[in-house]
């Protein structure tokens, strides 16, 4: 299966926020990636579920829901409400990780986690047959623009053989810092997912630097 591009609505201009969710849906983007900061967890905040649910008016892709947030479990069928497709929740905010997952999956969302740089990918490996996608930061979360950590590199292959070894339908997805000049290195490391902000739209042109995107090769997971 091809490989996926969620733009991040993050890098977008708000001021002209219909027309770049227009641009999205006309353009060959398969999801459209949104990150939900709390100035919490992370220190910045962005939007919530009343921005969401105008952007799902609109929208005609997928919306993946980044909760970059503390106590998730608190908002999750809100979000879902709002015209949530993927719903993913970070590792280290969950003191019940496993109940979270399934709270996700009961309202009918796919059910992700994510995972900062410095957390290890092991640490998944009693959950990961009940997800649907495990999200890696290729930066510290809270702010878009940064540079990225070629350490996830290693982390995605490491990643991608639990999933072989454990014979699982979950996709990996990155986010941070990802754009033309390192996207095929990420992709046949296994990613099946690339999360472009600033790359995509900050473009001169943000339709063809997603079709460029999606035009690189690479071997990401089958997944149903």
């Amino acid at each position: 299966m091809k490989h996926l591009v969620a733009p991040s609505l993050l890098a977008a201009d708000f001021t002209r926020l219909a027309e770049e969710i227009n641009m999205i849906n006309d353009s060959q983007a398969d999801w459209l990636h949104l990150d939900v900061m709390d100035g919490q967890f992370v220190p910045n905040i962005s939007f919530g579920m009343s921005i969401i649910k105008q952007v799902n008016k609109i929208c005609a892709k997928p919306l993946d829901v980044h909760l970059m947030i503390e106590r998730p479990e608190q908002y999750i069928e809100s979000f879902r409400d709002a015209g949530a497709d993927i719903i993913t929740v970070h590792y280290e905010a969950c003191n019940h990780l496993h109940r979270v997952i399934h709270q996700i999956k009961s309202t009918g969302a796919k059910a992700g986690v994510a995972l900062n740089p410095h957390t290890s990918v092991q640490l998944l490996e009693d959950v990961l047959e009940d997800i649907d996608m495990v999200l890696i930061m290729s930066v510290n979360p809270g702010f878009g623009g940064q540079k990225f950590i070629y350490n996830t590199i290693p982390k995605v292959r490491r990643l991608k053989d639990m999933i072989t070894v454990k014979n699982v339908d979950v996709r990996i997805e990155i986010d941070g810092g990802v754009g033309l000049h390192n996207a095929e290195s990420i992709l046949q490391a296994g990613a099946d997912v690339l999360v472009a902000g600033s790359s995509v739209f900050k473009a001169d042109q943000p339709v063809e630097a997603i079709e460029r995107l999606k035009a690189i090769g690479g071997e990401p997971t089958k997944f149903a």
